[in-house]
């Protein structure tokens, strides 16, 4: 067995490139586990695993996309998932799709790409620092044999020769080996490393987006004005914490809504159309300190002992005074959320203490209110509140609060209620209840405002890691890698004859002919032709030649 491993090995070791990174390997061909562990790991840290893994994770991404997800900005998007797709949702959530991005299969696909990046990454890092070390490979026998070829005779002895042409290229910044007959030079290392400065930095953007995963956290919170949050999970609406989190550790700020302003347009097509939202806050960052006032638009967010508070909508929440039939009052304001772009608005209000029944209101609120001109009912025509307006319907009976089923606060069960009144009021007037079971009086309204607040201690990590990704790639395709090699030796006659060969590592864009030759026209002037010398050599027949555009050095 280890006759057969071995030599299975060597094999796996010897198939890579230039820069370390492993090649498609084959298979042990015998039954051996180690063999079969080895094949397996230089599989793994491929480019080619890299990049279907890559893939995998943006399919795999798509889900949290397209169906909504616990903990993101809407709280009820999946419970409203849930009750329109009453057999598929079950499915969706033991697979958990309705929470992607901490599932288990898609934390091992992440994994597996961390590994097989890191895997690529770190034998290309030392195969490219031993390179960076090395000198220019020695001069060939045959320089015209190579893609690009000149030689002259010159006048200076061949030492001289080798040395102008040494210092002539160090000042273009190549990197030379000078030898006693000839000079060998090479540039261009810098597309190597911003190669390996691209694919680190991949590296670099898992390891941030982990960070965030592990220790940030997003939750919503909504808020009407003047009312006021403290940084605490039972306060949240939502509340998605990374693994690592402490939720009982976490910063302890506190901000309350002062007042919220929303501006519409008011004319043209866009009529309707957002046109700035701000609401007024203040925050303390930690007890004892001296309270704040800001002002949280949509772009700017309030950012506060490590964490970003968003606006991310508003809506309105009418005021209500109940009166039951026992003569006790409720004063209740609710909030009601948007159905559409005019900002009609559904909500509903549960008194579980009336008497002598349990009482239920569900209604929608109007902003401007309007008859329609086909059907006569009343509508919202734009999202201010111009001439708001609340429709309502009263119900008496069982809330089914006291059965142990939770229920959305958005939504009112009627199954074992029924309707006392309905109609349509303004602000100020009175829907009297029929056989004294009370009367809701419409007070008027008031704004809430709609937060996300976000801890993402990995973006700085990932904004970085971009940032040095962008530069790395703009290096390896701006810069071209080639060798050049100088000799100067005596012929037949004893005179000098310089000859110069040029290889490009990488041309895939072209260019390299018309450099090597403004290069060879720059070395002439150090190393000049006999004057009266015949004329120079002319490049060997079948020589092959490339054509290029720029000469981008590095």
């Amino acid at each position: 067995m280890t006759s057969t491993s071995r030599p299975d090995l060597q094999a796996l070791e010897a198939e890579v490139d230039e820069l370390g990174t492993r090649q498609r390997v084959r298979r042990p061909t015998l039954a051996s586990a180690l063999g079969w562990v080895r094949w397996a790991w230089y599989s793994l840290t491929s480019m080619r695993t890299a990049l279907i893994l890559l893939f995998l994770l943006a399919l795999a991404a798509i889900p949290g996309s397209i169906i909504p997800q616990r903990g993101s900005a809407n709280p009820s998007a999946v419970r409203d998932f849930v009750v329109r797709h009453p057999t598929l949702a079950p499915v969706l959530d033991h697979l958990g799709f309705f929470n992607v991005y901490g599932s288990p299969w898609f934390a091992a696909v992440y994994l597996l790409l961390f590994i097989s990046l890191a895997g690529c990454v770190v034998p290309r890092a030392r195969r490219h620092w031993e390179m960076l070390r090395a000198a220019p490979p020695a001069t060939p026998r045959n320089l015209y044999r190579l893609p690009a070829h000149q030689k002259w005779t010159t006048e200076l002895p061949p030492q001289q020769a080798v040395r102008e042409a040494a210092v002539f290229l160090r000042t273009r910044r190549f990197r030379i080996a000078q030898h006693s007959s000839s000079v060998a030079a090479e540039r261009g290392y810098l597309r190597e490393t911003g190669n390996l400065l691209f694919h680190s930095a991949l590296l670099v953007v898992l390891l941030g987006i982990a960070v965030t995963s592990g220790f940030g956290f997003t939750g919503t919170v909504l808020l009407k004005e003047h009312d006021s949050f403290a940084d605490t999970q039972i306060a949240y609406d939502s509340f998605s914490p990374g693994r690592m989190v402490d939720v009982g550790a976490l910063p302890p700020f506190t901000f309350r809504l002062d007042d919220f302003h929303a501006s519409f347009v008011r004319s043209g097509p866009t009529r309707g159309a957002a046109a700035g939202y701000q609401a007024e806050v203040t925050y303390t960052a930690r007890p004892g300190v001296r309270p704040k006032v800001t002002t949280v638009t949509v772009n700017h967010p309030l950012s506060v002992d490590g964490v970003n508070v968003y606006l991310t909508g508003h809506g309105y929440a009418p005021h209500f005074l109940v009166r039951d039939g026992s003569g006790r009052s409720f004063d209740e304001t609710v909030p009601f959320l948007p159905r559409d772009g005019v900002f009609t608005s559904q909500g509903v209000v549960k008194l579980p203490d009336a008497r002598p029944h349990q009482l239920g209101i569900s209604g929608f609120f109007l902003p401007t209110a309007a008859a329609d001109p086909f059907t006569g009912q009343p509508i919202s025509v734009f999202p201010a509140p111009d001439n708001p307006a609340v429709v309502l319907g009263v119900f008496s009976g069982d809330l089914g609060l006291d059965s142990g089923v939770p229920q959305s606060v958005y939504t009112l069960d009627t199954s074992r209620m029924k309707l006392l009144a309905k109609g349509v009021l303004r602000p100020g007037q009175t829907l009297t209840l029929p056989g004294g079971q009370g009367s809701v009086t419409f007070l008027g309204f008031s704004q809430f405002a709609e937060f996300q607040l976000t801890k993402d201690p990995g973006k700085p990590i990932v904004l970085g890691a971009i940032c040095a990704a962008i530069a790395g790639l703009l290096a390896s395709l701006g810069i071209r890698r080639w060798r050049v090699w100088v000799r100067a030796e005596p012929d037949d006659t004893g005179r000098t004859v310089v000859e110069v060969g040029g290889l490009p590592r990488t041309d895939a864009s072209g260019g390299f002919a018309e450099a090597f030759d403004r290069l060879v026209a720059a070395l002439r002037t150090r190393i000049p032709p006999e004057p009266a010398g015949p004329a120079p050599f002319p490049e060997r027949a079948g020589s092959p030649s490339l054509q290029v555009t720029s000469d981008q050095e590095g």
